[in-house]
């Protein structure tokens, strides 16, 4: 008897694996990278998708040696993609590694950043969520980070519910779990290396009504280097946001929403 192929390749697709795409992207992050690495990829090693899943390091064009450290711990490290290019910033990055995971057919996408301030430990509780939402997303409830960041979030709260007419959470959060497909839909709406990108990102999920899960993470102080963002830039960064969001938001609700209902 000759089986079927199009019942063995239904068959093959319900026993494959989710391809995990992890993203990273690191700045000067040299007094970081080892502990990342050492962090993050046993994820990735308990999510291989049966070889196809990677962790992805993005170098945003360092000066320091965060390039160097990550060539050799990627040569002893299969599941370890590094990829280097000019510094743009942390959102064209981020952009860059969720445009490069769906070209390398990721089912799910997961960012975080290089700082060491998230923990992998937490990971799996947004994984076991993965079929039920568009979008896990951590929420830094209890942030130990200082005030002033504190404040920022609290800030871009309100401008966000001004600007978009959405209540979220924590939209800026590095640490969110993403389904390939929906993703790729919503980048369609993001302006080409935009500098706010998780931000804009979570604004366009929420009003589309996309399913959408807070779950609360740890947010730890920076773990070593530099932090280079200060309070006048964030100012500086605030003022060309507001100028932006109201163009990006005309984009949006031109766009018919593209699935009910949501959590958020």
């Amino acid at each position: 008897m000759v089986a079927d192929p199009a019942i063995t390749e239904e068959c093959d697709m319900e026993n494959r694996e989710d391809i995990l795409y992890i993203i990273i992207p690191a700045y000067n992050e040299e007094e970081n990278i080892l502990r990342i690495i050492e962090g993050w990829y046993p994820v990735i090693e308990a999510h291989s998708g049966g070889g196809a899943s990677r962790l992805v390091i993005i170098d945003d064009g360092s000066t320091d040696n965060t390039m160097e450290l990550l060539t050799e711990c990627a040569c002893a490290r299969p599941y370890l993609t590094v990829l280097t290019k000019e510094n743009q910033g942390h959102g064209a990055s981020v952009l860059y590694g969720y445009r490069y995971a769906i070209e390398k057919n990721a089912d799910y996408v997961f960012q975080t950043d290089a700082d060491g301030q998230t923990l992998p430990s937490e990971f799996e509780a947004f994984w076991q969520e993965r079929a039920k939402y568009d979008l896990v997303i951590g929420w830094r409830k209890d942030r130990q980070d200082g005030r002033a960041r504190i404040f920022v979030t609290d800030t871009l709260r309100y401008v966000i519910r001004k600007s978009f007419g959405v209540e979220v959470a924590d939209a800026n959060t590095p640490y969110r779990l993403m389904e390939s497909s929906v993703l790729k839909e919503v980048l369609k709406l993001v302006p080409e290396n935009y500098f706010l990108s998780n931000v804009i990102l979570t604004v366009i999920y929420t009003k589309q009504n996309r399913r959408i899960l807070y779950i609360p993470i740890t947010f730890r102080p920076r773990q070593g280097g530099t932090n280079s963002i200060n309070m006048k830039k964030i100012f500086r960064i605030g003022r060309k946001a507001l100028k932006e969001f109201r163009e990006i938001n005309r984009a949006i609700e031109a766009e018919q929403p593209a699935s009910p209902g949501g959590d958020h």
